[in-house]
């Protein structure tokens, strides 16, 4: 049976009979035997396979190349070389694999731009291997973190008529020909059909049954942005609940940044120290500081006064009434507050049409959660549960209430307060990671230009 190279080199006693399966990183050879370095990608770390030119299979050393896939069997050993515990003396090598000459993760350095070119290879690589390992565990523990608390996890559709955001960055979804805005009727499904770019709204039509719900899954925006914040699909976390207000929304938003930040310590330690020697040497303080310190709340108009006080040269001016920057957020949480921040009651006019009006008439129950190194990580917001000012609230911001009628209808249907809020799960791992661009911690990144695999 084999044995993950994981738990072997955890093992607190020799063993033998062990057999490990995986992809050669490098070989050496000695006089009558070979040093072999095989990873499985379950850890950072390889067994040091020691293969005696005598042993079944020693015969195809010569192919056994960095690359090649090799099944081992072997004994458990101390190893007498310094930095590792153990190695394995192979009793059996199977080369199951080979890997020519043309093969590209060569023993080396490679930059992250050449690594995206070749996306079907990098996991093996060992700052992607940490990056897809720590996606894994991360993706655990958001459901873990929900479940705990008793929401219900809603599979939302992937193909939708509604545009959540109501800024029209949606990729159009048709198996017509030619001049696909002649006769929609005609279309598979019958009328204009997208990519979801949020499974928010059909959360909250089961929040109204279901109480606490929760949706994760891919989402599109047809954005024609290229930078290292942006992708064309990505993954959503989109919790939803009933009978609450932007207060109770803020709690489960900041809770759960505080959660992801301590799964890294608790889940993803050993792939943590790598990205700390050699991705960002800050990204366990700021971890811990996030940890440490408790939110700071502030209104969007206070936040914008606090910038414009600061008299600091903001590549993009402060302006009261239009969204913070990334820099502008980075301030706030750095260098003022020195702390994680949430700024709440943004500008009706530059929030969607969803988020409930408060009694001004002027701003809205949104909130944004701020942490440094990245800015904005969550944006969430208590939603408008009242059906006039709904209807009104799509008027204001240029929609059709008729293209929302459902939507419309939970407010016609035992109406409650609720919120919700919604991050990108590659943008939290970049937070968690110090990894600076979207593109490398997803497996396979959409991009203007840029579909490949």
């Amino acid at each position: 049976m084999r044995t993950l190279i994981k738990h072997l080199l955890a093992a607190d006693q020799p063993r033998e009979g062990v057999t490990v399966q995986g992809w050669v990183r490098t070989r050496r050879d000695a006089k009558g035997f070979s040093f072999v370095e095989v990873n499985d990608g379950s850890c950072l770390a390889h067994v040091q396979v020691v293969v005696d030119a005598q042993v079944p299979g020693a015969e195809h050393l010569p192919e056994v190349t960095t690359g090649a896939s090799v099944t081992v069997t072997g004994n458990l050993v101390p190893s007498p070389a310094p930095g590792q515990k153990w190695e394995l003396r192979a009793t059996r090598l199977e080369l199951v694999g080979r890997a020519d000459a043309t093969y590209p993760l060569q023993k080396k350095g490679h930059s992250l731009e050449f690594l995206r070119t070749i996306a079907h290879l990098r996991p093996r690589s060992n700052l992607f291997g940490a990056v897809f390992r720590t996606r894994s565990r991360l993706a655990w523990a958001v459901h873990r973190f929900f479940q705990e608390r008793d929401f219900v996890y809603v599979h939302t559709p992937i193909i939708t008529t509604s545009d959540c955001e109501g800024a029209g960055e949606m990729f159009r979804v048709t198996t017509l020909q030619g001049d696909i805005d002649r006769a929609p009727e005609r279309d598979f499904f019958g009328r204009r059909a997208y990519l979801t770019v949020s499974g928010q709204l059909e959360a909250e039509a089961f929040a109204c049954a279901l109480s606490n719900v929760y949706t994760f899954g891919p989402t599109f925006r047809a954005e024609n942005s290229n930078t290292a914040r942006h992708a064309a699909e990505f993954w959503m976390i989109e919790p939803e609940m009933a009978f609450c207000d932007l207060a109770g929304d803020m709690d489960l938003a900041e809770t759960f940044v505080k959660a992801m930040a301590r799964a890294m310590f608790e889940d993803c330690a050993e792939d943590l120290a790598l990205f700390e020697k050699f991705v960002d040497r800050e990204v366990r303080r700021r971890l811990e500081f996030v940890i440490e310190r408790p939110f700071q709340r502030v209104p969007y108009a206070e936040a914008v006064a606090i910038l414009q006080r600061s008299g600091r040269a903001f590549e993009f001016p402060v302006e009261p009434g239009a969204n913070l920057q990334s820099e502008h957020e980075r301030y706030l949480t750095e260098e003022h507050f020195r702390a994680p921040v949430t700024v709440f009651n943004y500008p009706r006019a530059i929030k969607p049409f969803y988020m409930r009006l408060n009694d001004d008439g002027q701003t809205v129950t949104a909130m944004d959660v701020l942490v440094p190194g990245i800015g904005e990580v969550i944006g969430g917001s208590q939603r408008e549960e009242r059906l006039e000012q709904l209807q009104d609230n799509l008027r204001f911001h240029g929609l059709n209430p008729e293209d929302y009628a459902w939507y419309v209808d939970l407010r016609r249907y035992g109406t409650v307060p609720h919120a919700g809020f919604g991050l990108g799960f590659e943008r939290l791992l970049m937070f968690l990671t110090g990894v600076s661009n979207i593109r490398d911690v997803i497996p396979f990144a959409r991009t203007p230009g840029h579909a490949e695999f």
